[in-house]
This record gives C-alpha cells, sequence and structure tokens, in this order.
C-alpha cells in the first residue's frame, strides 16, 4: 500500500525538476516577477473553480482565520515562488534545485523548533546522505562552485524556509480539505505577487511583458501551470497525506537528480562522480522508505495504543495543491 503511494510523489518531484530548465528559458522574454505572478494567477483560477465545483461557495470563507491564511500563503506561497524565480537570474537550474533538496531537512528542523518534535535519527540521518548525493550530482566533486552562487543562494535559503514554514503550517488545518487550504493561500499569495509585480514594474525593476512575449513564452507556461503547479501538486498532496510530510519531503532530493537529467538529454555527459551521486540519492530514498515501513511494523504489533507514536499530520509541501479529501 505505502509502495503505492510513493508513486504520487515521485510523480510530482520528476515534475518539478523538468520544471526549473523550464522557467529558466522563460525568463529570457519575462521578468521573474511577472512570470511568477502570471503562472499562478492562472493556477489559482483554476484551483478556485475546482473547489466551487466540489465544496461550493461557502468552502471560500475564512472561517475567521483570514490572517493566519494570509501569513502562511505570503511567506510559503509567493515566497518561495518568487524567490525562487529570482533565483534562477542569478544561478543555472541544476545548482538552484540543489537547495530544494534540504527541504527534508529544513522541514523536519521547523517541526522540532515548533512542536518540539526531534527528528527521527534514521530518517535525518538518511536525508543527510542523500544531501550528500545530490551534492555530488551538481557539484561533480568539487564544492569550489558553491562559492559562486551567491545572491542566488541566499535567495533559495529564504525560499526553502519559507517552503518549510508553509508545509508545517496545513498541519493546523486539520479539519479544512487540502483543496480548500490551497486554494485560500493560493489566492493570498497570488494577491501579494500581483502586488509585487505591480510594485517593481511602476519603480522601473521590470517591465510589463508585451503580448508576443507572453506568447512565446505559452509553453513554458502551460507546462508550469498545467503540469507543475496542478497535476504534479495533486500527485504530491495525495502523497503526503498517505506518508507524512517528513516522509514525503524526502522525495525532494530527486528534484536536482531530475534537472540533471534533463540537462543531459540536452546533450551534457557526466562524470563518474555525478553518477555516484545520482544513485547514492536513489538509495538513501529507498532505505528512508523501509526505515519508516519496519517502524509501522512495530507499532501495529504494540499492545498499548498509547505507546505508538504521533504520526505526521497532513500537510502539503507546494503551495498549489489541488486534491481533495
Amino acid at each position: 500500500m505505502r509502495s503505492r503511494a510513493a508513486a504520487f510523489p515521485l510523480l510530482a518531484v520528476l515534475s518539478w525538476g523538468v520544471m526549473f530548465p523550464i522557467l529558466a528559458s522563460a525568463l529570457t522574454r519575462v521578468d521573474p516577477l511577472n512570470l511568477t505572478t502570471t503562472r499562478y494567477l492562472l493556477a489559482t483560477l483554476v484551483l478556485i473553480a475546482l473547489l466551487l465545483l466540489r465544496e461550493g461557495v461557502t468552502s471560500l470563507r475564512s472561517g475567521g482565520r483570514a490572517v493566519e491564511v494570509a501569513v502562511l500563503g505570503v511567506v510559503g506561497f509567493a515566497g518561495f515562488n518568487l524567490l525562487t524565480n529570482l533565483a534562477l537570474e542569478h544561478a543555472a537550474p541544476q545548482q538552484i534545485s540543489l537547495f530544494v533538496a534540504t527541504t527534508p531537512l529544513v522541514t523536519q528542523l521547523v517541526r522540532w523548533a515548533r512542536d518540539g518534535v526531534r527528528p527521527r535519527p534514521a530518517l535525518l540521518a538518511l536525508s543527510l546522505v542523500a544531501l550528500l548525493g545530490v551534492g555530488l550530482v551538481i557539484t561533480r566533486g568539487s564544492l569550489g562552485g558553491l562559492d559562486q552562487f551567491g545572491a542566488g543562494g541566499l535567495m533559495m535559503i529564504g525560499a526553502v524556509v519559507g517552503w518549510a514554514i508553509y508545509t508545517h503550517g496545513a498541519s493546523r488545518f486539520g479539519q479544512w480539505s487540502p483543496l480548500r487550504y490551497t486554494t485560500l493561500t493560493a489566492l493570498a499569495g497570488t494577491l501579494a505577487m500581483l502586488a509585487a509585480s505591480a510594485g517593481a514594474d511602476l519603480a522601473g525593476v521590470q517591465h510589463t511583458p508585451a503580448a508576443a512575449d507572453l506568447v512565446a513564452v505559452a509553453p513554458q507556461l502551460a507546462y508550469a501551470v498545467i503540469v507543475a503547479a496542478v497535476i504534479a501538486v495533486l500527485a504530491w498532496n495525495t502523497g503526503v497525506q498517505r506518508l507524512g510530510s517528513a516522509n514525503a519531503a524526502l522525495f525532494m532530493n530527486l528534484v536536482p537528480v531530475t534537472t540533471f537529467a534533463v540537462q543531459i538529454a540536452r546533450g551534457y555527459r557526466p562524470g563518474l562522480v555525478e553518477l555516484v551521486g545520482a544513485a547514492l540519492t536513489i538509495v538513501a530514498l529507498v532505505a528512508a522508505n523501509l526505515v519508516n515501513r519496519s517502524r509501522l511494523g512495530a507499532h501495529r504489533l504494540s499492545p498499548a495504543p498509547h505507546q505508538v507514536a504521533v504520526t505526521d499530520p497532513v500537510a502539503v509541501v507546494d503551495p498549489v495543491a489541488v486534491t481533495a479529501r
């Protein structure tokens, strides 16, 4: 059962890994803030339509939690995506995607800081092993290239922290369907993006894209909206429900490996160190799933219900989830 559940986050991270080179190509025609705003404006419209069809107009109400929804939407939804697209102007897609692999570590640290839930030693160790493998893939065994990340690296650190906070915040909305939670936070985040883009346009920091520019990047937008912001996250949120946030987040280590594979398809030839890193990442993910499965088996055999550890609450790691319970 859990093996089938693992297919959902796997589909999601593979889709997101492909997304980075696609977004980087679109940035040659559209500024990062405007590109992000356009992408999520379209995605939010889709989410609202799905929510209305599935749960009705009353689901658009915040239930007295408008401030909390707005903060989570701005920090996670807007923060992660705006900072990521800005970072893509300063570093290559495969370098930026390396930071996404830190999501398992940051998510566990956020849970530790807020809830006092100490990370499982085995899962934390395997996260580090997987991250080491990703580092080998991206750096080809030389850490000297990491010094050149500069502003792009700082932006991605902020992006991943915001993403982890958003992920953890979903656990406080257990009475809401994931579709409702994500739609309302998506709406708040999109409004923040619109304000940021309008301000940047007025200040001359960027320029409003012409119709010809949007047409030129239409294929990239179609993938980013339909595949990466709807289908992939539908799969991701389903996987998070079944595996828990900490376990599902381990799959994020495959994002940079996928981005690297895209570069290979475009003509890049990897070295031995890079291939070893990719294998190390996959082995660590498989081991993490086996560790988690053995722990669950031990819990089922426990005669005392109070001895069973609390599992991860339902959470959403990407800010555009479209599944419903």
